[in-house]
């Protein structure tokens, strides 16, 4: 068993280096999963730029986005086996060369076909590397300070996204657009060198064949909600292809829980939704995922669109949050060892729910500091939700199953957070056809998006509330 093998490896590792190797681990693989989340949220501002040079349309732009979101998502899968078959050093570093690669490639580009496969490399790297900390957090910590060092593991991811922008921003002014794709390789050279003399590496071990099958069945059926939910926003409800990629995903993942049943060593085994607090946390993730990325998108919108801010104006007030943001995560993950990790993940759903009711009530008259104050609390609200909703989900899970748990938990959070970008565009540009895009009208259609993000918290808390403690 892997995780027998590579406990041995760390003790070696844990006396040659003291109590605080477990801490080097967490901050080396923290440092790969920065260098991942840079290539996911630093790209957006190159989007005008790539029009201009390769003289296309936004909507054929959009394809470098949607390969590295599907590729990012579709990456995390197989991470679970390639773990347990080659250890924790080999497939990190794997993952690093291979976005190593794609950045250069990408920086390297001529044609837009060669960023739009740049971008999906890049995605497969991320996606790999995302769930890698968890998975190593859950198996190196004990349970008494798993809290505090997840804390620690997602600071540092959550405040990479508030700054990429500006920086690539800056890289973008300065170099062009190609700089932007060498953004995480100085963090991924940094992991690198660290990871081949820090990170554990037990022998390879001899596992079940991988489940390729499955893995086509779930991309499939993935790559099908993605494109559905994107067919929805391009042509519509009623066009053939929206419908067709509905189908297709309809039909990969029958086809995928029917190959399940009839292999014991899929990719992702059913029996893991026997545990019922495993599988309320997997849609409680689901729906994070949701919306975290919606309001990430539907509040910059709101205030260039119907508060008439600039894009600077819009950063500026957006700082206070981002700021609450990094202080309440090492404070929370602390919270989730002393106290019910469960009740810490109700209390942040609900402010941040909450957080979104004040742009529905005042939205046609909310002033500027409102809108500061609702933005920082709803992030102290995702501070509290981010260190305690994984261990409330995975706390009954078997060790040789903590692996491929992790990873349906971070698929689901990331999932979650395509479905929620793309439906919520699709909602608001439906809202502004029947409100009108100038006011008064566009900030009720903008109301009744904060809604449909309160909606979709509420039903996650109601979901949140059957998961059970953990024993202490």
């Amino acid at each position: 068993m892997l995780l027998q093998t590579q406990a041995l490896t760390f003790e070696v590792l844990n006396q040659r280096y003291g109590e605080r190797y477990k801490w080097m681990v967490l901050l080396i693989v923290g440092l790969g999963t920065i260098a991942g989340v840079l290539c996911t949220s630093s790209f957006n501002v190159a989007v005008p730029a790539l029009t201009h040079a390769f003289h296309l349309g936004q909507d054929h732009v959009q394809w470098a986005m949607t390969a590295f979101l599907a590729a990012m998502t579709i990456g995390m899968l197989p991470a679970a086996w390639w773990l347990e078959r080659f250890g924790l050093r080999r497939v990190f570093m794997a993952a690093l060369w291979l976005l190593i690669a794609a950045s250069v490639a990408g920086f390297y580009a001529q044609t837009f076909v060669q960023v739009v496969i740049a971008r999906l490399l890049q995605g497969v790297a991320a996606g790999v590397l995302q769930p890698l900390g968890l998975m190593a957090l859950m198996r190196l910590f004990p349970p008494h300070i798993q809290g505090r060092a997840s804390g620690i593991l997602i600071v540092g991811i959550a405040f990479t996204p508030a700054i990429a922008p500006s920086i690539s921003g800056w890289l973008l002014d300065q170099f062009g657009w190609h700089a932007i794709f060498l953004l995480g390789v100085p963090f991924a050279l940094l992991a690198l060198v660290s990871a081949q003399v820090w990170l554990p590496a037990p022998r390879p071990k001899q596992v079940p064949l991988f489940d390729w099958p499955g893995l086509g069945w779930l991309s499939a059926a993935t790559i099908g909600l993605i494109e559905f939910v994107s067919s929805l926003h391009h042509s519509g409800v009623v066009a053939i292809w929206t419908w067709g990629y509905g189908l297709l995903t309809v039909v990969s993942l029958i086809c995928y829980i029917r190959h399940a049943h009839r292999l014991p060593h899929a990719i992702i085994q059913l029996h893991l939704f026997s545990k019922p607090t495993f599988s309320r946390g997997t849609f409680v993730a689901f729906a994070y995922g949701f919306g975290l990325f919606a309001s990430t998108y539907l509040i910059p919108v709101f205030l260039q669109n119907a508060m008439a801010f600039s894009a600077t104006d819009a950063g500026l007030l957006l700082l206070p949050s981002g700021i609450a943001l990094v202080l309440t995560i090492p404070l929370a993950g602390r919270m989730a060892d002393k106290f019910s990790p469960r009740r810490i993940t109700l209390a942040g759903l609900a402010i941040f729910g909450a957080s979104f009711l004040v742009f529905v009530v005042v939205a046609t008259r909310v002033q500027y500091w409102e809108i500061v104050a609702a933005t920082v609390v709803g992030r102290i609200g995702l501070g509290l939700i981010l260190p305690a909703l994984n261990l409330a989900t995975l706390h009954e899970m078997e060790p040789q199953h903590l692996g491929q748990s992790s990873v349906v938990v971070s698929y689901a959070r990331q999932l979650g957070g395509v479905v929620g970008v793309t439906l919520m565009a699709v909602f608001m540009e439906w809202r502004e056809q029947v409100w009108g895009a100038v006011a008064p009208g566009v900030f009720q259609a903008y109301a009744q998006g904060f809604l449909l993000l309160s909606v979709v918290f509420v039903l996650a808390i109601l979901v949140a509330i059957g998961m059970k403690d953990a024993k202490r």
